[in-house]
């Protein structure tokens, strides 16, 4: 069959994208011909994909989408798809993966209702409807169970066309036989010895990751802990305004803001804690893959796979509210009790034997392809 993904951006460092381009290999490996739609598209193309720059601009995003979706509606009358499968909420979808919360709940909860009278509010609202409302025959690909009812709350969406997939977390995040050896080559690489602390913070969206609650935290240091921590950061984002807000706060020294990169396994390994107090999060893919390395975690019960944390003992979590106090405290006990890292790391290793959160390619594949049949 000729299926066809759509998804703004592909970079290689996105969660989102990171998915995509594994549900759309699953695909392909099962015979089947892949096109994408994209704005743009940056890093490699795998062998076999038919890639297409939709040729559309416009100062407002929004504006920008429309034109892509009329873009691509107009290419796929002239060549058609057995089926298209998009990773952003846009009309006309055969299968949406769900990567983002629901948008409605956020405008009416998270903005002030003026914001309802905006162009960009009534154009993301009716891409969410074109997806979610009852009217639609569009089969959601659900990543997040929480985010089930919400959406049937706004929309009413029939349960029978929302298909909850298992966390979708590669098998290469998992501990090699040969951790230590990658532990100590990594930190070999950054100059750590052994008896000093290394933070981790990976994920594309800085502000959204919660890195300022995190350098915050660090600043609240005691001396004697902050003169052994260091932080790396990875991800595709506007660094500037962290590496101003880290010299403000004197840890220029101890804090490296690095791109996107494709050897984060390592870092999982080379780390003490990962560090992920998200303000908004409808999955946190990372926290599992700094789990099943056996990674300590720290993240908020913002991301809707923190219960996997708790559930599992892997780390901890900030419960809502959010307060930043709560935050310092939780780093400083972690980073001061190396028996309580070691048993962290131990509960993530079981977990990473025994839970079902590795088929979620197999799985969205099975939806797709039964769908198309």
């Amino acid at each position: 069959m000729k299926l066809a993904f759509s998804l703004f951006k592909y970079f290689p460092f996105g969660g989102l994208q990171r998915d995509f381009m594994r549900i759309a290999l699953e695909c392909q490996q099962r015979g089947h011909s892949i096109r994408v739609y994209v704005l743009s598209w940056q890093g490699d193309v795998p062998p076999g994909f038919d890639v297409i720059t939709v040729p559309v601009r416009a100062l407002a995003n929004h504006v920008r989408d429309e034109k892509f979706v009329a873009w691509v509606g107009r290419h796929l009358r002239a060549h058609p798809a057995d089926q298209l499968i998009g990773f952003n909420k846009v009309p006309g979808l055969d299968v949406y993966y769900a990567a983002d919360a629901c948008y409605e709940d956020k405008a009416r909860n998270l903005r002030k209702s003026i914001y309802r009278w905006s162009p960009r509010y009534r154009h993301f609202a009716r891409f969410e409807q074109a997806v979610f409302g009852v009217q639609s025959a569009t089969r959601v690909l659900m990543i997040a169970e929480k985010q089930i009812p919400v959406f049937q709350q706004y929309y009413g969406t029939p349960r029978e066309r929302m298909y909850l997939l298992p966390p979708g977390i590669a098998r290469d995040r998992r501990a090699p036989p040969n951790a230590a050896e990658v532990r100590a080559g990594l930190r070999a690489e950054f100059a750590l010895a052994d008896s000093e602390l290394l933070l981790v913070q990976i994920g594309s969206g800085f502000k959204t990751k919660g890195l300022d609650r995190t350098l915050s935290a660090m600043a609240a240091l005691p001396e004697a802990v902050l003169r052994h921590t260091h932080l790396i950061v990875m991800g595709q984002d506007d660094a500037a305004p962290f590496v101003r807000q880290a010299a403000a706060l004197g840890l220029s020294e101890r804090v490296r803001i690095l791109a996107g990169r494709s050897d984060v396994p390592r870092f999982l390994l080379g780390a003490d804690l990962l560090m992920h107090p998200a303000y908004n999060e409808n999955t946190g893919t990372v926290l599992l893959e700094a789990m099943v390395a056996g990674l300590p975690v720290i993240t908020t019960a913002a991301c809707g796979y923190a219960h996997y944390v708790t559930d599992a003992g892997a780390g901890k979590v900030i419960a809502d509210p959010f307060a930043q106090e709560t935050l310092n405290a939780v780093l400083v006990e972690l980073l001061t009790a190396p028996e309580q890292r070691a048993c962290c790391k131990q509960a993530g290793l079981a977990f990473a034997d025994s839970a079902d959160i590795y088929s979620m390619p197999e799985r969205a594949a099975d939806v797709i392809l039964r769908n198309a049949a």
